[in-house]
């Protein structure tokens, strides 16, 4: 802990005397981050929570309204449904998938609507038989 100032020594040529003796010392070296360009939202306008979104961003993490985060998972069902090796397995994630859309439409939770229906399995069936025929 540093000393306090004295009385009668402004504080502007105690606080740099300190600055000096900590750089003396070299108690500035090999901090982290020296010699690197400063980060780009230091111009930005302060934010609460800057370190909760920073840390979200660096895990991966994304949080979106129940009902945005099923249509982004009913989309990814709809091409991994594509890609299936079967039929059998195709119809497997659509009607897993399709039980979720069905339990948000009538139990809609807060957020936006999700503005979609089940998936037509079978019409999904047919086009899945007409890419692997297309292959």
């Amino acid at each position: 802990m540093t000393e306090r100032k004295p009385p009668g020594v402004p504080f502007e040529s105690w606080a740099e005397k300190q600055i000096r003796d900590a750089k003396a010392r070299g108690d500035f070296d090999r901090l982290p981050g020296a010699g690197e360009p400063l980060p780009r939202d230091l111009e930005t306008s302060y934010d609460e929570l800057w370190w909760v979104k920073r840390k979200l961003a660096r895990e991966g993490v994304s949080v979106l309204p129940p009902s945005l985060a099923l249509r982004k998972e009913a989309e990814d069902a709809l091409k991994a449904a594509y890609a299936a090796p079967s039929e059998r397995a195709v119809r497997k994630i659509l009607t897993d998938i399709n039980a979720r859309i069905r339990d948000m439409m009538f139990k809609p939770p807060p957020g936006p609507p999700l503005g979609m229906k089940p998936y037509d399995i079978d019409e999904v069936v047919r086009r899945w038989r007409e890419r692997r025929a297309a292959r």
